[in-house]
């Protein structure tokens, strides 16, 4: 495939950077399109590659023993995947699975490691965004914990809704029982609460928000955690 061009840095850690640094790093990588339901990262296996997402949005999960799994974090163009190879680790921890199919930037992981070296500002930024995946994975071991379902299907609504850039998106009650780690029954009384109170229209897997403020007030306060930390870190 060819190189990315400087003008499709659409992600927002890389279009954080010099100009001259991002073009330098955008040379080395790659325009992709990620399909829906595509894994990228298995636990326990080498990562070949980093990944920018830029109109596209993957998530994470952590599976457990019994095969069951809950969604940890979510990475859209605000981020990326590939954290492990930062620390010179070349061992995913996570499932990372597209959810959101579309474009991003896909850099291999010598030449990632490479382009770390190579580009301060790069090394840097990356950093910061360690700082802010750590704290709102903390947050969402708090939200699974302590906040109800409906508040946490708003936040999950919330998130999905920034990163795929629409007010309309598909996603079934089993994936969604599947990412709150909670069972369906559950998740079709949390989507009939939103839908009753005129936040969203839910039919047949495809989501539409009909009132982001509302769905924000029904959000427990995670959602908002989550955007000042990245706000106050990131810039």
């Amino acid at each position: 495939m060819p190189p990315a061009s400087p003008d499709l840095a659409a992600n927002r850690l890389i279009a954080a950077l010099p100009r001259p640094d991002r073009k330098h790093f955008l040379a080395s990588c790659e325009t992709i399109e990620l399909a829906f339901a595509e894994v990228l990262a298995e636990p326990g296996a080498p990562l070949s590659h980093a990944y920018f997402p830029t109109a596209s949005f993957i998530s994470l999960t952590k599976p457990l023993h019994d095969r069951a799994s809950l969604e940890v974090g979510m990475v859209g163009d605000e981020g990326m995947l590939g954290i492990p190879l930062m620390l010179g680790v070349e061992i995913s921890p996570l499932h990372a699975v597209v959810q959101g199919a579309g474009p991003a930037l896909r850099i291999g992981a010598a030449a990632f490691r490479h382009e770390l070296e190579k580009i301060p500002a790069l090394e840097k930024e990356l950093r910061r965004y360690l700082y802010v995946v750590m704290d709102q994975l903390a947050q969402t071991a708090t939200c699974t914990r302590f906040h109800v379902v409906e508040a946490r299907l708003a936040r999950w609504l919330l998130m999905t809704h920034d990163r795929a850039h629409s007010d309309a998106f598909h996603v079934t009650h089993e994936f969604l029982a599947y990412m709150l780690g909670v069972r369906r029954v559950g998740v079709t009384k949390a989507a009939s609460a939103l839908q009753q109170h005129g936040l969203i229209r839910y039919s047949r897997g495809d989501v539409t928000v009909l009132d982001r403020g509302g769905l924000e007030a029904a959000s427990c306060v995670c959602y908002q955690a989550d955007n000042a930390i990245y706000a106050r870190i990131m810039g």
